[in-house]
């Protein structure tokens, strides 16, 4: 008698988002000579004469990404533009065109297609990209929205992931946290939503981690800054899965460790009010929580002079020998393994 085996079932949870891409890019060869980098970091290189062309997509789909229970389409529209747009900043790119599909169900009405489109032209209008394709279609699932990003680099000039060294110093821009904090008051205030539909939302004092959930803003400025410092990172990321996924990024595609130090980490006044309030730990947020769309980087530690004064930049931490493993130097002067607890996709 012939035993009838069942196929095998991995969870996809199992690999998790990254897990998965490797999975499914592992055997991809290039065979074009114009294609400089593919799969594995924000942005695909592409090359055409004297500069590289940067490109990357990122799909935002309802009730996984967003609830527009509280988030406003003109907000989300913006926010969808930002999220691409940081994939091209954190490669010391200039992004300069947006491609926009979207899917929707029959509850969208032209109105709330118009209201999203509000909000990606004005993202378009800030920071210089045109909007200049795209698709639209019908959907069972809600709301999805597909935007590819284009964007510029001089030639050998984009950083990728792989390129921190030993003795490198790890340099964060702006502050960490806010986003997750945000969100937090969000759920909340839906919850409370739930029990007393009359209620109206309490969001006085949340208006920093308001805005950096609901409308955050892609650190253009970054690059600007680096190149007028005249330093040339040598990696770097953007951070929308929090701060120890990203650092993990970047060591595992340089083959080597880091130490962050938990002092060092940047946050706002209101994030750590707001924690004590919701009963969270600040650094395990700013670790974990992701959405914040800065920008973490590694330089030489001959750089130092040159960014040291800049209030948008800060110093969390040093690279080490591969060997010395990924870490946290807490404020005791206890070493933590950091572990990648941000956001997963396909949790």
């Amino acid at each position: 008698m012939i035993e009838d085996k069942q196929p095998q079932r991995t969870p996809i949870s199992e690999l998790g988002e990254f897990g998965l891409i490797d999975h499914l890019t592992k055997n991809i060869e290039i065979k074009n000579t114009s294609t400089k980098y593919g799969v594995g970091d924000d942005c695909a290189i592409l090359e055409y004469g004297d500069k590289q062309t940067l490109v990357s997509t990122d799909l935002l789909v309802e009730n996984v990404h967003f609830d527009l229970s509280y988030v406003p389409l003109k907000h989300l529209g913006y926010k969808a533009v930002m999220v691409n747009l940081s994939d091209v900043y954190s490669m010391m790119g200039k992004a300069t065109q947006i491609t926009v599909s979207i899917a929707m169900s029959n509850r969208f009405p032209v109105e709330a297609v118009e209201e999203l489109y509000e909000g990606i032209n004005l993202a378009c209008k800030l920071y210089d990209v045109d909007l200049v394709g795209g698709d639209v279609t019908s959907s069972n699932l809600g709301l999805v929205i597909s935007i590819t990003v284009i964007g510029e680099v001089e030639k050998d000039k984009a950083v990728k992931r792989n390129g921190a060294k030993d003795g490198d110093l790890l340099v964060v821009s702006g502050d960490l946290g806010g986003a997750y904090l945000g969100l937090q008051v969000l759920e909340r205030e839906k919850e409370v939503y739930k029990v007393n539909p009359d209620s109206q939302p309490d969001l006085s004092g949340y208006d920093y981690v308001m805005e950096r959930q609901l409308k955050p803003e892609a650190r253009m400025d970054i690059p600007k800054i680096l190149n007028e410092l005249d330093v040339l990172p040598t990696s770097m990321i953007d951070i929308s899965d929090g701060l120890s996924s990203e650092v993990l990024h970047i060591c595992t595609q340089s083959e080597v460790g880091c130490n962050i130090y938990e002092e060092k980490i940047p946050l706002d006044p209101t994030v750590i009010s707001a924690c004590e309030e919701f009963n969270l730990d600040a650094t395990t947020v700013a670790l974990s929580g992701g959405e914040d769309y800065e920008l973490l980087f590694t330089i030489n530690a001959a750089d130092y002079d040159k960014i040291k004064g800049n209030p948008s930049l800060t110093v969390i931490g040093h690279i080490t020998d591969a060997s010395a493993g990924t870490n946290l130097v807490t404020r005791a002067g206890e070493s933590i393994t950091i572990k990648a607890q941000g956001w997963n996709h396909m949790s």
